[in-house]
């Protein structure tokens, strides 16, 4: 906790005083449009994001506030690995696409399926 600030918040001018004599400089990053966070099996999506940088010591640390939406992410399957899927068992396009998503993309497993 911030000295002088008691149980009521601190002046935002005398806040910002203080980080910089701490050696803390923060900056917003305007106009921005969208954030994604990206995980192999979701993304998280701000669409109203807000973004602030913080700069310690020459360390930058990000904060976004917003309301984040979670979207499951689908498994993309390379072009090759589905041409690759019909020579090895003569099926279709569709049905290896097919095998390769319920073998989340496992070359051997979905040949394996359709043999």
């Amino acid at each position: 906790m911030f000295p002088g600030m008691g149980g009521r918040g601190m002046n935002p001018a005398k806040l910002k005083q203080m980080m910089k004599q701490m050696g803390i400089n923060l900056r917003d990053i305007e106009d921005v449009e969208q954030v994604i966070i990206r995980t192999p099996d979701k993304d998280i999506v701000f669409n109203d994001a807000k973004v602030s940088v913080m700069n310690a010591q020459g360390v930058d640390t990000y904060q976004i506030v917003g309301t984040p939406e979670e979207l499951a992410r689908e498994l993309e399957i390379p072009e090759d690995d589905v041409r690759l899927v019909v020579e090895q068992t003569g099926v279709s396009e569709n049905a290896a696409r097919e095998a390769l998503k319920n073998a989340n993309g496992d070359l051997a497993e979905a040949i394996l399926s359709l043999s």
